[in-house]
């Protein structure tokens, strides 16, 4: 008998204002750099929202507000066990240019459309193409 595992983890979907329109922050994965968001396990002290805005300073170099907006959940069944993963989305108010992970991904701003094409998985993709309705 195979043991399964859930795992808990949660992602932002960071964005900005342009005179353009909303803008999604994008980065590549870091192994076959595909385009995503960040994202990562929820750490056991901190709520799913606090530990998804460490993975955006983390792996894209920006701090955003403090506004929580859960865009929704999905899983994500892997080899080992099913990943439940929750997406909130975050104004950014700050980018940096020195961040831990920056020599291991790149990062981008899209359109809103752009971004959703981009993305692979296509619940996030659904959260970005509804994020432009939810924050005007």
């Amino acid at each position: 008998m195979k043991l399964e595992f859930n795992f808990n983890q949660s992602g932002v979907i960071p964005f900005r204002r342009t005179k353009q329109g909303l803008e999604i922050l994008l980065i590549t994965s870091i192994k076959k750099k595909k385009w995503v968001i960040p994202k990562g396990y929820i750490e056991f002290n901190l709520t799913p929202f606090e530990s998804a805005k460490k993975e955006a300073y983390e792996e894209a170099g920006v701090y955003g507000t403090n506004e929580t907006i859960e865009l929704g959940k999905f899983e994500n069944k892997k080899s080992i066990g099913v990943c439940h993963v929750k997406v909130f989305a975050m104004e950014v108010i700050e980018v940096l240019e020195d961040y831990p992970d920056k020599e291991k991904r790149e990062r981008k701003w899209f359109s809103i459309k752009e971004a959703a094409t981009k993305i692979q998985t296509k619940e996030i993709s659904n959260m970005i193409s509804l994020l432009d309705s939810k924050k005007k």
